[in-house]
């Protein structure tokens, strides 16, 4: 008994000779494989990357290969996938679990040092640079999960974490956005475009103008997600849009460096092969929608007979030399054999290949060094046309309406050409017959229809606005009505049923369709799951339940 007695006593002696000296400890024994404190012009390389998909590979990017089937921007090559149905995977492996790992980890305390260290060294540039990514961050984790932590992260102190509600993270998105602008309304001290040029490089090469002009962006789309609310205010959307980005010079881009090495390259790349995954829990072996296909080919009713000249710059042709797409939990060997569109890396599918070409013949943001938009001018138009429309302005929603699109073709000719078949470019001439055409730009401001408008954003935001448009799809319920009576707003949109729905949705008591992503398994359901608890988040419906922009 006494030698028992006794080791305790060594052992409580030891653990408090520990805790007194770990200070001491810490500072003369530096974590020599990592500086304790680096150049804020370091750090914010990594952060711009991970707003569209880092070396590891998480990011916006990641995420949209799965969201994308919920909004139907694509689907799985195959049948069996849980994303097609409008389903979820809660497993290890984080499926579909980039954004909360963009958010709290690979942004997450980098951007907390960079601001930090940035204020200290009066390197204001740097600080409003940083709030203006921790905005876009918040406002994008939100929508993306609803109930998320706020107050408590970052908090190293802590193992579990409180959920706060979506209406507080909304206000600090605002509040980060004029702090942001504070900051990069200042000059003198550390703020030099020079420098804030070697850590911005693959964004805005240190225009502070052009990030101001991507908050302004930011507070646009927070005024337009509340259109559910009593107190939305049109208004305000159309003064934020109206200072933001409204040139395809300004427009915000993550950039890849032209590198041997994997991860400069573009995720969705051939060369970094992510779009090639055959399995049914990671279903990101994907090929374009026949809901964007039929917008684009003429099939779909509200621009019926129209051929879109943009689809061969963004969607993929077949044997048969037209545009079609794969139908929710189908998969492409239903169709035709002729019928079935390349993949996005311009494979033929006649015998269903993931693999990546020989010679790279992908285009669009499919390619190796292809830079992925964050935020386009012509999202800003038609979030603009949208408000305007709302308001009762119907001939500022049509001038929104057509810039939006005009700016699209724009985009497209100038920055996404390559590998674009000669007989496909797109002219001026046939850019203006395009915007001449009544069905799509009609002359009377009284004809532009609201789901002209969406429709239209939906087809320009194709692949890089996939989180946005599911935003803009679930503020309308999927499949609302159309005010002018000229079917839903989403025209032809038709979610899975049947045995091509999830299972748990059919049962849901909150309705069939998908309206958030459940938390991130690995630290939340492991760790956190008594919060999960508190909130609903472990019931097998918590994915219908609607987030708070859709209520």
């Amino acid at each position: 008994m006494k030698k028992i007695i006794i080791k305790f006593s060594l052992l409580s002696l030891l653990v408090s000779v520990s805790f007194s000296c770990s200070k001491k400890i810490d500072e003369a024994y530096a974590n020599p494989n990592a500086p304790v404190r680096v150049p804020v012009e370091q750090l914010l390389p990594q952060i711009i990357q991970a707003m569209a998909a880092n070396y590891a590979g998480h990011g916006t990017m990641n995420d949209a290969r799965y969201v994308g089937a919920y909004i139907q921007n694509w689907q799985y090559y195959s049948t069996g996938s849980v994303y097609d149905q409008m389903g979820y995977t809660n497993s290890s492996g984080d499926v579909s679990q980039s954004t909360w790992r963009m958010h709290y980890y690979d942004i997450g305390q980098n951007n907390m040092r960079m601001i930090q260290w940035a204020t200290e060294e009066k390197k204001w540039d740097y600080a409003g640079v940083g709030k203006a990514i921790f905005a876009w961050s918040w406002l994008t984790i939100v929508d993306y999960y609803g109930e998320v932590i706020l107050k408590e992260a970052f908090n190293t102190e802590l193992i579990t974490f409180h959920y706060d509600q979506p209406q507080e993270v909304y206000d600090y998105v605002r509040q980060l956005c004029f702090e942001s602008l504070d900051n990069l309304n200042k000059t003198g001290d550390g703020v030099s475009q020079a420098n804030l040029a070697l850590g911005d490089a693959y964004m805005y090469n240190g225009d502070v103008n052009k990030w101001k002009k991507f908050v302004y962006g930011i507070l646009a789309r927070y005024y337009n997600h509340q259109s559910n609310k009593p107190n939305y205010k049109p208004d305000s959307v159309i003064y934020y849009a109206n200072l933001a980005i409204n040139s395809n010079a300004d427009n915000a881009m993550v950039k890849f460096q032209q590198s041997n090495i994997s991860a400069t390259k573009n995720f969705y790349g051939p060369y970094r092969g992510n779009l090639a995954g055959a399995s049914t829990v990671s279903p990101t072996a994907i090929r374009q929608g026949a809901y964007i296909a039929n917008l684009m080919n003429g099939t779909n009713t509200a621009f019926s007979g129209v051929n879109d000249p943009r689809a061969w710059y963004m969607l993929r042709g077949n044997a048969n030399g037209t545009i079609v797409g794969v139908q929710p939990n189908k998969g492409q060997t239903v169709l035709a054999t002729n019928d079935r569109p390349q993949n996005f890396w311009g494979m033929p599918q006649i015998s269903a290949s993931n693999a990546a070409p020989g010679i790279d013949t992908s285009r669009y943001i499919f390619m190796d060094y292809a830079p992925f938009p964050i935020m386009t001018a012509s999202e800003i138009k038609f979030m603009k046309a949208e408000a305007a429309f709302k308001k009762g302005d119907k001939a500022t929603a049509l001038t929104a309406y057509r810039e939006g699109i005009d700016l699209d073709f724009d985009l497209l000719t100038g920055t996404y050409s390559t590998n674009v078949q000669p007989s496909k470019v797109i002219t001026p001439a046939v850019k203006a017959a395009f915007l001449a055409d009544t069905r799509v730009v009609p002359t009377d401001p009284n004809l532009l229809t609201l789901n002209k408008i969406m429709l239209q954003k939906y087809i320009a935001m194709f692949g890089y606005g996939v989180l946005e448009t599911w935003v803009d799809m679930r503020r309308y319920h999927y499949i609302d009505p159309d005010p002018s009576g000229t079917g839903q707003v989403y025209t032809d949109f038709t979610p899975p049923s049947g045995g091509d729905l999830y299972p748990d949705n059919a049962a849901s008591p909150f309705g069939p369709y998908v309206y958030r992503v459940r938390p991130r398994f690995n630290s939340e359901y492991v760790w956190n799951i008594n919060e999960l608890n508190r909130i609903g988040a472990t019931s097998p419906y918590y994915h219908t339940k609607k987030i708070w922009i859709a209520e």
